[in-house]
């Protein structure tokens, strides 16, 4: 194992409840493990937030804390929190005012931002970058347009907001999971599209807002077209084609690889490995204690060495006492002026 201060380790982890446990503070110090994602069963309050935060960096100041606080139905913090509109909404107001739209998504990506840093989570895994299809089990409203032009222009509107704020953003799930029907998390979604097909919708996106990504999240979806395994599994899609054709230098996160469409590839450990060997930076094992033990045993044993990469992922709080600053009470306004207005 690397223990370079440098480098993290490659396996982000989640926690059962709002205070650790005796066990998760020992797998917290353990050097397979970089980062831990935060979700609703770990939120009770702001003040309970700020002190999770700190007992988790008590144990490894090192880690990676991340949410996903996309807004609408996908939203990990609500009470006490801003409460942030779906990004279908964002793209209803552009396609009535393209200008007041991109500058309600930069006040959201902003406002969004600047409220988990604030709480030392060092990012949300946000924004989603597929296109909207109402039929979509899991994506639909989450998505900002069926589009790909007004995606790109939101999204970098979004993203150009939550690094003002001192955040980097994670664009999922490439190259597009917005077209199918099925929900990665419960099904196991095949996507028939041919290349130019998906070039030309689904992989715009990503390759609108390739240079202003920090991190990348692949779809657990098959697109027989080009690989018969699922993207986060397939080093055409994460080598080739991202790394290679499309330049990205980032962050790459495996989706959690409990879902059921990740469970093709066999034990958890087998999963781990060829999420990794794709081209993934940080793999994500959610939901399952004793996968995620399974996996650091794994890691541990097979000297898997930390990934400096990581670093870059770390967010830097750039506004002091947020709720009285008047870039918050500006950009609460205009999110609320969306929220009332039919969200």
């Amino acid at each position: 194992m690397n223990h370079s201060s440098n480098a993290a380790g490659v396996l982000m982890l989640d926690i059962e409840g709002t205070v650790l446990t005796a066990l998760e503070q020992e797998l917290l110090r353990r050097p397979a493990v970089g980062g831990v994602i935060l979700f609703s069963r770990n939120y009770t309050s702001p003040k309970q937030l700020q002190d999770l935060v700190a007992c988790i960096r008590d144990h490894n100041e090192n880690l990676l804390i991340a949410v996903d606080q996309e807004g609408g139905r996908v939203q990990r913090f609500r009470n006490g929190f801003l409460k942030l509109p779906s990004l279908h909404s964002l793209g209803m107001l552009a396609q009535e005012d393209p200008q007041r739209g991109r500058l309600t998504a930069r006040a959201c990506g902003w406002a969004m931002a600047a409220e988990l840093l604030q709480y030392g989570i060092d990012f949300s895994f946000a924004p989603v970058l597929d296109l909207y299809n109402a039929n979509s089990r899991v994506i639909a409203d989450r998505a900002f347009s069926a589009d790909a032009d007004t995606v790109i222009a939101l999204a970098r509107a979004y993203i150009a907001g939550m690094n003002a704020a001192g955040m980097v953003a994670t664009g999922k799930h490439f190259p597009g999971h917005g077209s199918v029907v099925a929900d990665s998390h419960t099904e196991f979604p095949v996507d028939p599209r041919e290349w130019e097909q998906l070039t030309s919708t689904d992989l715009k996106t990503f390759a609108g807002c390739i240079d202003v990504l920090g991190g990348i999240m692949p779809a657990h979806v098959i697109y027989p077209a080009i690989d018969s395994v699922c993207a986060g599994y397939s080093e055409i899609w994460i080598k080739d084609k991202l790394r290679g054709a499309l330049g990205f230098a980032g962050v790459i996160f495996s989706d959690d690889l409990t879902m059921a469409a990740a469970l093709s590839a066999g034990k958890v450990e087998a999963r781990a490995q060829l999420a990794l060997k794709a081209g993934c930076d940080m793999i994500l094992v959610c939901n399952d204690q004793n996968s995620a033990m399974a996996v650091a045993d794994w890691l541990d044993s097979s000297n898997t060495p930390g990934n400096e990469n990581l670093r870059s992922m770390r967010g830097s709080c750039e506004v002091k006492d947020l709720y009285a600053s008047e870039q918050w009470l500006e950009a609460t306004e205009l999110i609320t002026t969306l929220m009332t207005s039919g969200e």
